[in-house]
């Protein structure tokens, strides 16, 4: 039977560390971080609950971070 794959590491990063920082700040800052995706959404956007290995969420509200989440 084969192995099943390992997904690639994900970066040893906080994600309460990105709030309060400027959307672009936190953007610029997780791709330098190694973060695969990087996405900011509004606070009460609608979006799927697939969990995506590498991915790191933003909600931002008046172009500022007020939430973080891995997946």
């Amino acid at each position: 039977m084969a192995s099943l794959p390992k997904p690639p590491a994900q970066p040893d990063d906080n994600p309460e560390s990105y709030v309060g920082l400027t959307s672009d700040e936190a953007e610029r800052t997780a791709t330098e971080h190694g973060w695969s995706t990087v996405r900011t959404l509004a606070p009460g956007a609608i979006i799927t609950m697939e969990f995506l290995h590498g991915r790191l969420n933003f909600e931002a509200k008046d172009g500022r971070v007020t939430r973080c989440w891995i997946g």
